[in-house]
């Protein structure tokens, strides 16, 4: 794939071979309304969400999953933000600057390492053109839409289901500690609000009123903006436990099982190549795939001929246990100066964020580790046991614009899950809703479609 045809794209932004990914709405291929078998790559929150919401449609699903358990990798230990307000693209003019800055940097909030890697030097390249402000409010518009459909879609299956998994409905603040930052979040916040995101802009004290444990980081506050609506919780335990649900319903979940190949035959996916947990081979054929494999999808797709512009993130938590509960925080918190988020999960303090494209390595960095920890004891001294911190990282699968491939492809029973980047836990129940609907021969709630020209 040239960089001619990288720059033949449709709405969502995303490059790819001009032959390689179809139309993905109901109309574009014959419909599909009978139940069908269905398997789902990747048993993450977005691939589980996906096979809860083909299951609901009739269909038979099978899960695969080189895991011994659901939600394993990227959504083990993230942020646990369900988080709309933060729909912003990464890909933007500030953005842009925060990298350049940040080169040579090991405690930087955003570090590129370069590497002699074609897809990583594709994708950077994608990620400039992103920039253009034409393209930022294109993808914003995109991502909210999503985002937001998502959020409905997790509060209705958590009212069906009564899953439990340390929720908290107490909306998403944003500080700033840079009077820079604020500015450029006080133009993004008006932005949001004309798409209907209610984040509202605050000064210094009414964030105190929002969060009185930032009490002690007063003097280091200029302002922050307030999303009532957004929300946050475990992922992890969300998923183990729509998994469980799933499984009653009839959904299998086969782990410890790692796809080698999808095998097309007649311009159609036949089955799909695995090996077992006791390294036996096999096939299974069905009706669909789905490819939720996050980071690891374009590696699967790219024999097919479907070239997708995905690259690892990797992304930091640190998991602390809180010692003094008047002191750690309530509201879920988005540090937007050092990309963190930080989410009061029960007993526990989860804060991750920074994001460090260097392949597919999960090593831990401590001098990125401790620079998370620093921040957070500056903000919240006393309130957790810092030094029994847990730290953990994890490949968050990162599109130019921040778009994910949700539809349909050119072979007429492939379709895509993936790319969901930093809000893969956001967008979850939304992306899989609506990609059953495309499934199943409905038109979706909401607008996914990408079309490459």
């Amino acid at each position: 794939m040239d960089n001619a045809s990288e720059g033949k794209r449709g709405d969502a932004g995303h490059a790819a071979s001009n032959h390689s990914l179809a139309r993905s709405c109901p109309g574009a291929r014959d419909a599909h309304k009978d139940p069908m078998k269905v398997i789902v790559l990747g048993a993450g929150v977005v691939g589980t969400a996906c096979a809860w919401y083909l299951r609901q449609a009739g269909h038979e699903v099978t899960v695969l999953d080189r895991q011994p358990g659901p939600a394993q990798e990227t959504s083990f230990a993230n942020g646990c933000q369900i988080s709309v307000s933060h729909a912003e693209p990464w890909a933007n003019p500030a953005g842009l600057l925060k990298v350049l800055r940040s080169l040579g940097r090991e405690d930087a909030p955003l570090l590129f390492r370069l590497r002699a890697d074609p897809l990583q030097w594709r994708w950077c390249l994608q990620f400039v053109r992103e920039c253009r402000p034409a393209r930022v409010a294109a993808n914003l518009r995109r991502i909210v839409a999503i985002a937001d459909y998502s959020r409905r879609s997790l509060q209705a299956l958590r009212a069906e289901t009564g899953i439990d998994y340390d929720h908290l409905a107490r909306g998403i603040l944003h500080v700033y500690t840079d009077q820079r930052e604020f500015d450029r979040a006080c133009r993004a916040a008006a932005a949001m609000r004309e798409l209907g995101c209610p984040r509202m802009t605050i000064d210094a004290d009414e964030v105190l009123r929002i969060e009185p444990a930032l009490a002690g980081a007063r003097v280091r506050l200029v302002g922050g903006d307030f999303t009532a609506s957004d929300e946050s919780g475990d992922v992890h335990a969300f998923t183990k436990q729509l998994a469980a649900r799933g499984e009653a319903a009839g959904i299998r979940f086969r782990y410890n099982t790692s796809v080698t190949r999808l095998l097309a035959e007649a311009g159609k996916i036949s089955g799909v190549e695995l090996i077992d947990g006791e390294g036996r081979h096999g096939v299974l054929d069905a009706d669909a795939f789905v490819v939720a494999l996050g980071s690891f999808s374009p590696a699967l797709l790219a024999p097919l001929g479907i070239r997708l512009m995905i690259y690892p993130g990797k992304g930091y938590s640190a998991t602390y246990p809180v010692i003094d509960a008047a002191a750690a925080p309530t509201v879920s918190l988005t540090d937007d100066g050092h990309k963190l988020v930080l989410s009061r999960l029960g007993a526990r303090l989860r804060v991750a964020g920074t994001c460090e494209l260097d392949g597919y390595s999960r090593a831990l960095n401590m001098v990125r580790c401790e620079a998370i920890t620093r921040r957070v004891r500056e903000l919240f001294p006393g309130a957790c046991a810092y030094e029994r911190a847990r730290y953990w990282a994890g490949l968050r699968p990162l599109t130019p614009s921040n778009v994910p491939y949700i539809g349909a492809t050119r072979y007429p029973n492939l379709y895509l899950n993936t790319g969901h980047g930093t809000l893969g836990w956001t967008m979850a129940c939304g992306s899989g809703r609506a990609l059953a609907d495309i499934i199943s021969g409905r038109k979706p709630e909401v607008q996914v479609a990408f079309t490459i020209r």
